[in-house]
């Protein structure tokens, strides 16, 4: 994996409305691999406090915990996502 991929899913993970599904359906990997991934890249402190937030009710990591209606990955604002393994910015 390179580095601009795995910033990549960096950004992925942290962002609150994108769902794991949505990390595996690019790069492959599962959630346990993210968090494997986050556990060796991040401080011990930002490892928990990242946890702890896609836990909360705030983050819709998980699509069982999203809304019904929305059943797309990105915000309609986003560029057309390809599928090129990284979105062009």
């Amino acid at each position: 994996m390179t580095q601009q991929e795995t910033d990549r899913i960096f950004e992925m993970a942290w962002e609150d409305r994108t769902p794991f599904e949505a990390i595996a359906f690019q790069f492959g990997l599962t959630e346990q691999d993210v968090i494997v991934l986050m556990r060796r890249h991040l401080k011990r402190s930002s490892f928990h406090l990242w946890r702890k937030r896609v836990n909360s009710c705030i983050s819709k990591k998980h699509l069982h915990k999203r809304p019904t209606g929305i059943n797309r990955f990105k915000s309609n604002l986003q560029r057309q996502i390809t599928l090129n393994k990284i979105s062009k910015r």
